[in-house]
C-alpha cells in the first residue's frame, strides 16, 4: 500500500520530514541509494553538470544535441519553476506524475527510518526512474556546490563545471577557491573533466591533479571565437567552423556551448555526434527565465538571477535591450543571499521597485529588501512591498505604461510563480 496517492500529498510530506531544509552530505543519502538502486549498476553514461552559473544553459546544449543524434537522454536538473515534474525529464518530456509517486515509494521503503530532504528525494527519485527508462546517457545537475550534493553519490563518466562565482557562501566557503574545492569534489579519478570559464579557480586545477582526473580548460584546452551571425570553436586536432548561434542569444552562452562542445568532443568513443546534430541542438536548447523576453505593452523580461555574477550578466543584457520608457523591478530574493551586491549592480538601471514576500522560511522580508534598495540607491527610489509574487506583479503591471519594461528577476520562487500566471 502506498503511503500517498498523488504527487502533491507526497511532496507535502517531503517537505517537512527532514529538519533541516538544507542538509550536505552524503552518507545518509548515499546510504538509501545503496538499498534502492539495482544490483547490476547504473544502465547509461552519467555527466555531472556543476558551477554557481550556466548549469541549466549547458544540461539543456547537452540534452538538445544529444537528442539531436538520436540518443536516449534523461535530466535532473533543479529547482523547478512551475511544476515539480520539471526536474526530471526523459528525451525532452517532463515525467508524470505517476512515475515520479512509484519512485518516491521505492525510495521510501528503502530509506526505512533514515530522514531525507526534499532535495534528496528528488535526485533518489529521478536516479529511479532513469534506472527504469535506461536512456544512453543521464545529465544530471548538482544543486548545491558539488561535493556534499546528493548528485554526487553517483560517479560520473565526465563532470562539466560552468563558472564559479560567490554564492551559496554560507555554506560553500567565503572565498572563490574555497567554492571552487567543493565544486571539484564532483571529479572522480582517471574521468575526464570540463572547466568552461576561462579563468580557473588554483584550487579546482590542484583537485584535478591530486586525483589524478584530466582536466579541460577554457582559453588554454579549447577556445571560441563569435564571428556575428555564427561562431568558430576548436581544440587541438579538432574545429568547427561557422558554428549557429545558439537558441539562447546572450553572449555568455556561447561559452556555455564552448563548455558543452569540449564534453562532447570527450566522449566521442561513446557517442558519435554528426556535425549536423550539433547544429540543431544548438538551435534547439532552450531556458526558461534566462532573460526570457515576452514582447508586449508593457514588455516583460524574467531571469532567475540571484548572485552578483548572474545579474552582472542580466545588467548588460538589459543595457543592451532598447528601452524607451522605465524599468519597474519585481523582486524577491531568499535570506541567505549576497543582495546587497545583486541590488547595487541592478539598481541604476531601475526605476521603480515592486517587492515581493515569498512566501517561504527562508525568503527575505519586504522590508529588509526595501533598506537594502534604499541603502543602494542615490537620491531615494520608488518602492512597494507586496505579499505575494502575484501582487508585486500586478502592481507594477498596474503603473507601466505601455514602452516600460517590467523585470521580473531573482529567486526561483519568484519567478516560477510569475510565469505560472503568464
Amino acid at each position: 500500500m502506498s503511503r500517498f496517492q498523488t504527487l502533491n500529498q507526497w511532496l507535502q510530506w517531503q517537505e517537512g520530514l527532514h529538519p533541516k531544509k538544507i542538509e550536505l552530505g552524503l552518507e545518509r543519502v548515499a546510504s538509501v541509494w545503496r538499498k534502492a538502486a539495482p544490483g547490476e549498476g547504473l544502465p547509461f553514461r552519467v555527466i555531472t553538470v556543476a558551477g554557481t552559473n550556466g548549469k541549466g544553459s549547458s544540461v539543456a546544449f547537452l540534452e538538445a544535441i544529444f537528442r539531436a543524434a538520436g540518443y536516449r537522454v534523461g535530466c535532473f536538473t533543479s529547482p523547478h519553476l512551475v511544476r515539480y515534474n520539471e526536474r526530471i525529464r526523459i528525451d525532452g518530456r517532463d515525467a508524470d506524475d505517476e512515475s515520479i509517486c512509484a519512485a518516491f515509494e521505492r525510495i521510501d521503503q528503502a530509506r526505512g527510518t533514515t530522514s531525507i530532504t526534499y532535495f534528496e528525494f528528488s535526485a533518489l527519485a529521478a536516479l529511479s526512474i532513469f534506472c527504469d527508462v535506461k536512456p544512453d546517457v543521464a545529465v544530471l545537475e548538482v544543486g548545491m556546490g558539488g561535493r556534499l550534493d546528493a548528485v554526487n553519490i553517483i560517479d560520473p563518466d565526465l563532470a562539466l563545471i560552468t563558472t564559479i562565482g560567490l554564492d551559496h557562501t554560507d555554506w560553500l566557503g567565503s572565498t572563490l577557491n574555497e567554492i571552487a574545492r567543493e565544486k571539484a569534489g564532483i571529479m572522480r579519478p582517471g574521468k575526464p573533466v570540463v572547466y568552461a570559464s576561462p579563468t580557473a579557480p588554483d584550487s579546482l586545477i590542484e583537485h584535478a591533479r591530486s586525483l589524478p582526473a584530466p582536466i579541460y580548460l577554457a582559453g588554454s584546452d579549447f577556445a571560441f571565437r563569435s564571428k556575428g551571425p555564427s561562431w568558430d570553436w576548436w581544440r587541438s586536432g579538432e574545429r568547427m567552423e561557422n558554428l549557429p548561434l545558439p537558441r539562447l542569444r546572450e553572449e555568455y552562452q556561447l561559452q556555455n556551448a564552448a563548455g558543452v562542445l569540449m564534453a562532447l568532443s570527450l566522449l566521442q568513443r561513446e557517442f558519435k555526434l554528426e556535425r549536423k546534430a550539433i547544429d540543431q541542438g544548438l538551435q534547439a536548447a532552450a531556458v526558461r527565465a534566462r532573460f526570457q523576453v515576452i514582447s508586449g505593452n508593457p514588455r516583460i523580461v524574467l531571469d532567475v538571477a540571484h548572485n552578483a555574477e548572474a545579474v552582472g550578466i542580466l545588467a548588460e543584457n538589459l543595457k543592451r535591450l532598447p528601452r524607451a520608457g522605465k524599468t519597474r523591478a519585481v523582486f524577491g530574493m531568499m535570506s541567505d543571499k549576497d543582495v546587497h551586491s545583486v541590488v547595487a549592480i541592478i539598481a541604476p538601471l531601475v526605476d521603480s521597485w515592486y517587492l515581493a514576500d515569498l512566501g517561504v522560511s527562508r525568503g527575505m522580508s519586504t522590508d529588509r529588501l526595501s533598506n537594502i534598495v534604499m541603502d543602494a540607491v542615490i537620491g531615494g527610489t520608488y518602492i512597494k512591498q507586496y505579499p505575494t509574487a502575484g501582487a508585486a506583479f500586478d502592481g507594477a503591471l498596474a503603473e507601466a505604461f505601455a514602452d516600460d519594461t517590467v523585470l521580473v528577476f531573482g529567486s526561483f520562487w519568484l519567478v516560477g510563480d510569475i510565469l505560472k500566471r503568464i
